[in-house]
């Protein structure tokens, strides 16, 4: 991910957690601080550990501070399903992980394109 976005040389700073938990503590800590960084973009995938990609998102959708942030959710599941709940949670797209190379640099177009709106 960090090379596709990389490879579009967007200025950005990417900043990373490891799990779901994680993530809320982020967005609860930008609602309680001022100071403290707010995502313009969020690339989530829906299958964290500890805590859901579903349940990150919807809990930033609540944030005072973090709500209206782009998200892009991503997995390797190609389930219509999956897609249309997320896209109903509120994420802005749908990135389906692809296993080639080539096709995953696409994230970066994307990521782009939202930025840019």
């Amino acid at each position: 991910m960090r090379e596709a976005i990389q490879a579009k040389a967007l200025p950005v700073s990417i900043h990373v957690v490891n799990d779901g938990e994680q993530a809320v503590r982020y967005f609860d800590q930008a609602d309680a601080d001022a100071g403290a960084p707010c995502p313009s973009l969020v690339i989530l995938d829906i299958n964290l550990p500890r805590k859901q990609g579903g349940e990150v998102l919807q809990h930033m959708r609540r944030s005072l501070r973090c709500s209206n942030a782009f998200v892009i959710a991503v997995s390797t599941s190609e389930s219509a399903r999956d897609r249309d709940q997320m896209m109903q949670l509120g994420a802005n797209a749908f990135f389906r992980k692809p296993s080639e190379y080539a096709a995953f640099m696409a994230l970066g177009d994307m990521v782009k394109g939202l930025l840019a709106a």
